[in-house]
Parts: structure tokens; sequence; C-alpha cells
């Protein structure tokens, strides 16, 4: 019996876990800053953008990665529904990479704030604004700014949801399926003799 050596590959799994724990820290910066008034939101914030910003770099990255190196297809016997799910988890997931961080960027462009605390990457990277939200007449900036913060709220909560449907497949197919598919994404698991390899 054969054992399928279908994994990501490296750089694939290396995006795809730093891209996780940006996005996950990020999440819980910003449940904490929410917490704070006043200055003391000014240092967290900063480093939310910061992180924001990473990761829409990232993803850029893992999306050239992606159609460069194509993901290995998912074994024979997840059809219908499942695969359909995890088909739309997968694009739901490319969506926040790229919705969360591009939002948050037009939210912190379109504010009168954005003159006081610019985007700077960490401390040390300097990065621009969208040009045309800094310059709009004030009451048409408050609109954009409403309208981006809504659309980042949104899709922190898309990704709430993606993120228990993501782990719920992940332990579905480890301890019920008892298959390789979670194992194509972490290297130390033991490879598995699926119902697929056994002919």
């Amino acid at each position: 019996m054969a054992i399928s050596r279908d994994r990501y590959s490296t750089v694939a799994i290396i995006l795809h876990w730093t891209i996780a724990l940006l996005i996950l820290s990020n999440i819980g910066i910003a449940w904490y800053f929410n917490t704070l008034h006043g200055s003391a939101k000014i240092e967290p914030v900063q480093l939310h953008k910061s992180i924001g910003i990473t990761v829409l770099v990232l993803s850029t990255l893992r999306l050239a990665w992606r159609l460069a190196v194509p993901a290995p297809k998912l074994p024979a016997y997840v059809t219908g529904w499942e695969k359909w799910l995890a088909q739309a988890v997968q694009v739901g997931f490319y969506v926040i990479m790229f919705g969360m961080p591009l939002s948050g960027w037009a939210l912190s462009s379109a504010s009168p704030l954005i003159h006081v605390f610019p985007i700077v990457l960490f401390h040390a990277i300097p990065w621009p604004a969208i040009g045309p939200l800094t310059t709009l007449p004030h009451d048409q900036m408050k609109q954009a700014h409403d309208a981006f913060t809504a659309a980042h709220g949104l899709l922190a909560k898309l990704a709430y949801a993606l993120v228990a449907l993501h782990v719920g497949g992940a332990l579905k197919h480890q301890f019920i399926s008892n298959d390789d598919v979670v194992a194509r994404m972490i290297p130390f698991l033991p490879r598995r003799m699926t119902k697929e390899m056994a002919e």
C-alpha cells in the first residue's frame, strides 16, 4: 500500500501559519484596544495597523505562490457538500486576508487622524495613506470612514465564523475521518493510511 505524498509546499505552509498567527494576534489586539480610551489606544492601534499591512503583503505573496504552485487536491472520497464547504471557506479566507487589511487601511486613510498619526509599520517603515481619502471634505470623509469601519467589522465577524468552520473541519478530519487532510499543512503529523490508499 503506497502512502500519498500530497502535501502543501514548505513556502505555502510557512505563509499559512504566519498569516494565521498574525490575523489571530490582530483580533486579540483589537479586542484589547477597544477596552482602552484616549492616548492609551494609540500604541496598540498602531501595532494593529502594522500587523494588518503585513498580512496584506504576505497574503499577496501567498496568492502568487498559490497560482504558481497549486495546492494538493482533496482526497477523492471528499465529495459533495463537504468539498463545496471546504472550497467556500478557502475563498472566504482570501476575502478576509485581503478585505480586512484593505478596509482597515481605507478607514485609517479616511480620518483626520491620519495627518497626526501616519501609518509607520512597526515604527520603522512609512506606509502611504490612500491619497484620495485623505483629502475628502469633512462630511464625505466621515461617511467614508463610517462605511469602511462597518465593512471592517463585518469582515471580522466573517473571520470568526470561518475560523470556527476551519477548526471544526480540521478536527473532523483528524479525529473522525482519521485521514491525512490536516497532515498536508502540519508537517510533523504522522501520515495515515486512509481508505483511499488501501487498494
